[in-house]
Parts: C-alpha cells; sequence; structure tokens
C-alpha cells in the first residue's frame, strides 16, 4: 500500500472563496488571541522605547553634528530607528516556537487533521498577531520618537503605499523562516539549538541592530541577494527613510517578494516531508 500525507488539496473553483472566508477567519481569531495580552503589549512599547532612545543616540552621535553616516542623513538614522522599533513586535524576529512546541508533544496531529494546510493556518494566525503588534506595539514607539527626534517625512507619494506593501511581505518572509525553523523538530525534537542560531542570525544580518548600509558593498550585496536576512528588516526601513531612488527601491521589494514566495513553497516541501516521516514512525 502506498503512503500518503494529510496535507489537504489546494481549493478550486468555488471553494477559493470558502478558503478565503476561512483564512480571514483564522486571522481575526489570531488577532483576537493576542489582543487579549494587553499588559505584555504595554511592556513591549515601554521596552522598545528604551531601547529606541539608546539605539537613537548611538547612531546621531556616528553621525555627528549635521553629518551622514552610510549615505543616511540625521532625520533618515533617526526614522530608521524609530520606525525599526515598532516594526520589531510586528515582525517577529526573535524566539517563536508554537509549531516545534506541538510538534514535540504530538498535538500537531490534530492540525493535520484540520481541512486547511497547517502551513497557511499558522500564517493567517500570525497575520493576526502582526495586526495587532501594528495598532498596539508599533504606533507608540513611533510616536514617541517624531516628538523628540527631528524624523525624516516620506517625500514621494509612492512611499508609504510601498513600504506598507513592504512590510505585509517581511511579515509573510519572517514567518516562513520562523516556520522552517520549527520543522526542525520533526528531526531534531528539541529546536533550542535551530532556534538560538535564527535568532542570532536574524538579528545581526536583518538590520535589527545596525543598518546594512554600514558594511563594505562587498559583504552588503551578496547578503541582500543570497540570504532572505535584509528582506526583513533593511528593506522595509529603507523605503521607508527613502534612501535609494524609487526604481531601486521598487527592486528591492521585488527580491524581498521573491524570497516571501520561495520560503513559503520551502515550507510545503518540508511539511509534506515531515508527514511522510509521522505515517513512517506510526505518527
Amino acid at each position: 500500500m502506498g503512503s500518503f500525507t494529510a496535507t489537504v488539496a489546494r481549493p478550486t473553483g468555488t471553494n477559493v472563496i470558502l478558503w478565503i472566508r476561512t483564512f480571514c477567519a483564522i486571522a481575526g481569531s489570531g488577532f483576537r488571541r493576542y489582543a487579549t495580552y494587553r499588559q505584555a503589549a504595554v511592556a513591549g512599547v515601554v521596552t522598545n522605547t528604551v531601547f529606541g532612545f539608546l539605539h537613537c543616540y548611538v547612531f546621531l552621535a556616528v553621525a555627528g553634528p549635521g553629518g551622514t553616516a552610510a549615505g543616511y542623513t540625521r532625520e533618515q538614522l533617526a526614522t530608521f530607528v524609530w520606525a525599526g522599533q515598532g516594526l520589531f513586535a510586528m515582525i517577529l524576529l526573535g524566539f517563536w516556537s508554537d509549531v516545534a512546541d506541538r510538534i514535540r508533544t504530538g498535538e500537531i496531529a490534530a492540525d493535520l487533521l484540520r481541512p486547511i494546510n497547517p502551513v497557511t493556518s499558522y500564517l493567517a494566525t500570525d497575520l493576526g498577531r502582526a495586526g495587532w503588534a501594528a495598532v498596539s506595539r508599533a504606533v507608540p514607539p513611533v510616536l514617541v520618537g517624531s516628538l523628540v527626534f527631528s524624523v525624516h517625512l516620506p517625500g514621494r507619494a509612492a512611499t508609504v503605499p510601498l513600504f506598507g506593501c513592504s512590510v505585509v511581505i517581511a511579515v509573510v518572509l519572517c514567518f516562513g523562516c520562523r516556520y522552517l525553523v520549527n520543522t526542525t523538530a520533526y528531526w531534531l525534537h528539541d529546536v533550542r539549538g535551530p532556534m538560538i542560531l535564527w535568532t542570532f542570525a536574524s538579528g545581526v544580518l536583518s538590520g535589527l541592530y545596525f543598518p546594512l548600509r554600514f558594511l563594505p558593498d562587498a559583504v552588503l550585496r551578496p547578503l541582500w541577494v543570497a540570504t532572505p536576512f535584509p528582506s526583513l528588516f533593511q528593506t522595509p526601513l529603507d523605503v521607508l527613510v527613502e534612501r535609494d531612488p524609487l526604481p531601486t527601491q521598487l527592486g528591492l521589494v521585488a527580491v524581498q517578494a521573491g524570497w516571501a514566495v520561495a520560503v513559503l513553497a520551502l515550507c510545503r516541501v518540508v511539511q509534506r516531508r515531515a508527514e511522510r516521516r509521522m505515517v513512517v514512525q506510526g505518527g
């Protein structure tokens, strides 16, 4: 007898509408789930604001009075820092082990019985989480920073919608990367090692700690094209501060979208292979 997996078929025809409704319902439930943690949101805002002041003063000191650093003006650096503090909770570069925990306990079997692919289900939940973070965690630090420091205001009409599109892609891409890290639990069972490596690499190589433009071009260009890390954080912020001409920004967002599609496709492939492994193990 041939083996089979629990992955559901792709929606076709009239099922597409039902699929969209289901996806939106799961995203809404994710929003409501994370909206219950209001005290955690307040604590996160305070933490992001404190770190925003520290980072901003350091980068302004690097730029010097009336100067620039790596092509950024003082106003662009201030915007980069404070918008970055707001985006940090939305994109969620750090520790996330929901899927790995369910794999370890065996609860993932329940996810495989649902009439929606686990990758799609967890993506919808994560988009709901990001929506709540946009309201509760992203806006307050940006407001504080704009009141205390001189910030860069977009001068092109296309900047704001392109920035919004870039942020959504970054959220999807980051989810895909975190999902891949979590699925290593199918083979390793203990994901602390891959999780620590992901947390370190995503912080250093994405632009969270410092703008990647500070790096030499010989390092920056291969990093930007050959890895998804700059597309997680650096690209949306560079779009917002208008670091490059509009055609270059469109190219960077296109690279970002390409990485998001590739990573989500890889998530599907890994999930199917993991399900086959579960059948072999009798899971």
